[in-house]
């Protein structure tokens, strides 16, 4: 077994301690967030709230990263998602989650994670949606999205024109009204939206790709923080935050 010398534990005592105050006493980011069930949402389903009144598996996850790392924050969930995207990729010392790590957002800002994954998928009502076997196929179908949404983004970039909603949940009146086709959406997420509406008949057309969610970080955010809150979730992980035995609701 290695042996090592007080004089050497001392050393890498203080080195420790040192790292961790390179941060400003006062140091704190601002977290912004939107309503994402069931990775986060309000407590009372409104589209503005503060820390304790948001709840979910990236919301707890994400809190307990930054006590683990022993860094301060705010956390506020707002309206609508383009808004605090905007925000955060403006304003030092802001994150956001949960979003996708694209190769368009890449160099955007600085990352923490994955926190959780979730499927992008076409939804459509049950006996009447087109039966699809590759995404090619949706070019012919009317195919409402989410303004900004990582999903939206992802069929634009290879030459959709989504009709996009302000709102994800709005895409389900459409759906049952005959104003959209499909709705390209995420799962679990759509179908959490489906339960609170009371709606049903609708299934999965096709799932088209798998993406992991993100803290994402403003580029001026210290590489110290970045680093602390990454070592915080790799020591969860390996305590099994986030998988399907934690969350089997995910799996």
């Amino acid at each position: 077994m290695r042996r090592y010398s007080p004089l050497c534990l001392l050393l890498g005592l203080f080195f420790a301690l040192t790292a961790r105050a390179e941060l400003p006493a006062d140091y704190r980011v601002v977290l912004l967030t939107e309503n994402f069930p069931p990775f986060n949402m309000a407590t009372n389903n409104k589209n503005f709230a503060r820390d304790q009144n948001i709840q979910g598996l990236s919301a707890d996850i994400v809190r307990e990263m930054f006590k683990r790392a022993g860094i301060a924050y705010n956390l506020t969930l707002r309206f609508p998602w383009a808004r605090i995207y905007k925000q955060t990729l403006e304003t030092p010392n802001h994150g956001l989650f949960s979003t996708s790590l694209s190769e368009a957002r890449r160099p955007l800002f600085k990352w923490v994670g994955p926190i959780a994954q979730y499927q992008s998928v076409l939804v459509g009502l049950e006996g009447s949606a087109p039966r699809l076997d590759n995404l090619d196929q949706a070019r012919a179908y009317r195919i409402g999205a989410y303004r900004s949404a990582a999903v939206s983004q992802h069929l634009e970039r290879l030459g959709f024109t989504p009709h996009n909603a302000l709102r994800d949940q709005e895409n389900l009146r459409k759906l049952q009204r005959g104003q959209i086709d499909l709705w390209a959406t995420s799962d679990p997420v759509w179908r959490v939206y489906a339960k609170e509406q009371g709606v049903s008949g609708l299934s999965t057309v096709l799932s088209f790709e798998t993406s992991q969610l993100y803290l994402a970080l403003n580029k001026d955010i210290p590489d110290e923080v970045v680093e602390r809150l990454q070592a915080a979730l790799e020591q969860m992980r390996d305590e099994g935050y986030g998988s399907c035995a934690k969350n089997p609701e995910l799996c």
